[in-house]
């Protein structure tokens, strides 16, 4: 007797009696519990697993969930003495009703089969049943990028019976806001996740009718540190690398333009790439705005120096037309005569004119130095006077080192300026 319980196949024999508790061969499990009654109640709640990805470019987010529904089918109920339940894996579930429940507006969603499908199933002698199963899916979230990428994103789940009206079956959200858990240790790498809730209302399709639809509703606030480093900062420091030429001889011409077109070309990458990630919105994103204006503030620097290079260029010219009209020619023979420009002050020509021929230059050595002649009379100095009393008012304009003084002061004020009232409104 010892040896015959000990080698009894369990197996079979609880086998046979799952089928007959069960007693599943009995009924048409093709119609709904209580077909042709009031509506089934079937109650819902969800534990996300996983955030998997959110992505900008195709508008969509993948979450990872354990999805359980709660309803009683009378069918299934089975005697018992201690009320214990029996638990099924994903086998049974093809032979009994379970509510067709779908996600509404996903692109692609798969139950979870390895090693076997992630299903479970558990039955309670009154007829109550648990069925779960884990799923990853992947749905559309409409997102608004106007503010990116200091911007929150609210994203939604949403749940529905495909087959059923509410006049056959109720969904709902089995603990109301306690239907939805998250695992703690969701993270994402762009995002912070700020809260989780549940909502649930009525959709209508003009063909069919109304629906049940309940909402997993989640709010995102992306990470901006990211951007700082990446976009915010290299702009910054083209548009003040632009500025480096306000101090550069404004007769350095290959160092200006170089350094000018540097920076534009720079700032041209940098909008392309940020660009590049994201969808083709018909809107302005915030970061459109910082980058632009930033490209306007480098653009603009390359045209002081156009405007700058422009009107050196005519000072000179004007200043040409000075000497020739007041040139200076020495008497002395076989010697050479240095000319001054614009660039020699008044008191340094005044300080030479002093020296005589015999100061400057033994009767000897005549030959062989070089002789300075300034011939500066009061008669000149006073028609050059006047003639720059006419143009007291382009005294600014003409000099062209008082624009790249000015652009010192304008530019960075005006750019912190536009920093201060973008990062107020925007963050």
């Amino acid at each position: 007797s010892h040896i015959f319980k000990k080698n009894h196949d369990m197996t079979k024999a609880w086998k046979g009696k799952t089928e007959q508790l069960l007693r599943v061969d009995e009924h048409d499990f093709t119609m709904r519990p209580a077909f042709g009654g009031p509506a089934i109640p079937v109650g819902v709640d969800v534990q996300v697993e996983s955030l998997d990805s959110i992505s900008e470019v195709d508008m969509d987010f993948t979450m990872t969930l354990y999805l359980r529904h709660y309803w009683k089918d009378e069918r299934l109920s089975f005697p018992s003495t201690n009320n214990k339940s029996m638990t099924f894996d994903g086998r049974l579930v093809k032979k009994i009703w379970v509510p067709d429940v779908f996600f509404v507006h996903s692109k692609r969603s798969f139950i979870h089969d390895t090693t076997t499908d992630n299903i479970m199933l558990r039955v309670f002698p009154d007829g109550h049943v648990l069925y779960s199963m884990r799923v990853t899916v992947t749905a559309m979230c409409n997102m608004d990028f106007s503010r990116f990428p200091l911007d929150s994103q609210t994203c939604s789940l949403e749940l529905e019976s495909y087959a059923y009206t509410d006049e056959d079956l109720m969904l709902y959200w089995k603990n109301g806001n306690e239907s939805l858990k998250t695992d703690e240790k969701i993270s994402l790498s762009q995002f912070l996740i700020q809260k989780f809730h549940t909502t649930s209302r009525l959709a209508f399709y003009s063909s069919t009718g109304w629906y049940n639809r309940l909402y997993i509703n989640f709010t995102l606030r992306r990470h901006i540190f990211f951007f700082l480093l990446q976009t915010y900062f290299p702009a910054t420091l083209m548009v003040m690398l632009s500025w480096v030429s306000f101090w550069i001889d404004r007769r350095a011409v290959p160092a200006r333009v170089s350094l000018g077109i540097t920076t534009v070309l720079t700032m041209s990458t940098i909008i392309t790439g940020v660009n590049a990630s994201m969808p083709r919105v018909s809107y302005i994103k915030a970061v459109d705005i910082y980058l632009w204006v930033s490209f306007v503030f480098v653009f603009l620097s390359v045209l002081e120096y156009a405007a700058v290079n422009y009107l050196t260029t005519v000072q000179e010219r004007k200043e040409r037309k000075l000497q020739k009209r007041f040139s200076c020619t020495c008497g002395i023979p076989h010697s050479k005569t240095m000319m001054l420009d614009g660039n020699y002050s008044e008191s340094d020509a005044n300080s030479l004119a002093g020296y005589t021929r015999n100061q400057m230059a033994p009767e000897e050595e005549k030959q062989e130095k070089i002789v300075v002649h300034l011939a500066m009379s009061n008669e000149s100095n006073s028609s050059r006077k006047r003639g720059l009393k006419g143009h007291v008012g382009l005294r600014i304009i003409q000099n062209t080192h008082a624009i790249d003084k000015y652009s010192r002061l304008i530019f960075p004020g005006t750019y912190i300026f536009f920093n201060l009232i973008y990062w107020s409104v925007f963050s």
